[in-house]
């Protein structure tokens, strides 16, 4: 009888070791675990953090600009390699110092598309750096992920053109501290007051300058070739005849994104009213990569939200701008930034 009560006792001791185990467990999975399909917080998509609501509230990651070797040595300045990082990864791109001892404002240089292949440090916007620096500026080119000397981008094609918009917040913020490197290159050469800077853009980095200015809301006196400046994904898918394969794996791509998220999200064009700053926008005729209709509407869709915006048109003139009208485009350029920084940051 004491035997069967013994026996008795143990089971019921086991049975409620078991169910506090089987308890706390339950508890667990709903706490920790990252694949249970009950009662689990829903896990964010890789690609959230890059809506425009999401990058306004991001807080760019501002850290040292590295001056390297010396690419060229022009009349009045100097061409020298830079680096510094977005999301712990590298990136370069090329720097150009004026010469003459002064504080300098800094214009952000962002270049259209260029194949890997053929891709050196300063493609697509050298010419124009050298010009801007004689004339009284220090200038950032970005290589961006995946060019020059910089690190690899993501593997995913919409996630790499989305990481140039954090590259260059990241970038915009490192301006801060440049002076730390330029003192090494000279005790009298230092970048003016971060209150003075400005974008240049062409082509493909018109959009990326567009959506700066739209996350930021900040004041970066800007200045557009031949922007392209159609919605997100519209503005990849319109030069899809140019792949070899006519575009057929980059519209799969387009098309499982927007499968996964509202591309909506995505795209300047739908956030207008946050940009904060004076844009001077250039097109050509004859342009034969971005149709001047394009920059005709969103010209016209800047006026409506009430922006500061002036237009050139040049009559015969192409995407690059080389049928006679650089060297009067580059004028408008400078005498704009010198007008701009010459008033109050409003930053």
């Amino acid at each position: 009888m004491q035997k069967a009560l013994l026996i008795l006792v143990i089971l019921i001791v086991i049975a409620s070791t078991l169910f506090l185990i089987s308890s706390f467990l339950s508890k667990s999975n709903y706490l920790l675990s990252p694949i249970s399909t009950k009662n689990n917080l829903p896990m964010e998509k890789t690609l959230e953090k890059y809506s425009f609501e999401r990058l306004k509230n991001r807080i760019p990651q501002g850290g040292n600009i590295y001056i390297g070797k010396e690419l060229n040595n022009g009349t009045g300045f100097s061409s020298h390699i830079f680096y510094f990082t977005t999301e712990g990864k590298k990136v370069s791109g090329m720097i150009n110092i004026p010469t003459k001892a002064g504080a300098y404002p800094v214009l952000v240089l962002l270049r259209g598309f260029i194949d890997q292949q053929i891709y050196t440090t300063g493609d697509g916007t050298r010419r124009d750096g050298e010009i801007f620096t004689q004339n009284g500026f220090i200038t950032l080119a970005p290589d961006f992920l995946g060019y020059g000397e910089s690190a690899s981008p993501s593997a995913n094609p919409v996630e790499e053109r989305f990481q140039t918009y954090s590259t260059t917040l990241d970038l915009i913020t490192s301006i801060a501290a440049i002076n730390n490197s330029l003192t090494t290159l000279s005790d009298n050469l230092i970048a003016t007051e971060t209150g003075k800077i400005g974008i240049w853009a062409h082509s493909n980095g018109g959009q990326i300058a567009l959506s700066i200015l739209a996350i930021s809301g900040k004041n970066y006196p800007t200045v557009l070739w031949a922007p392209v400046s159609k919605p997100f994904p519209y503005s990849v898918l319109y030069f899809t005849d140019e792949f070899d394969d006519h575009g057929k794996k980059l519209r799969k791509v387009i098309a499982d994104f927007e499968h996964d998220y509202d591309s909506e999200l995505y795209t300047f064009t739908n956030y207008i009213d946050w940009i904060n700053t004076a844009i001077q926008l250039h097109q050509g005729s004859e342009d034969e990569a971005v149709p001047q209709k394009w920059s005709d509407q969103f010209v016209q869709a800047l006026k409506e939200k009430e922006k500061d915006v002036t237009y050139f048109i040049y009559p015969g003139e192409n995407h690059n701008f080389t049928q006679g009208s650089w060297l009067l485009n580059i004028e408008r350029n400078i005498n704009f930034y010198q007008k701009q920084f010459s008033k109050t940051p409003r930053n």
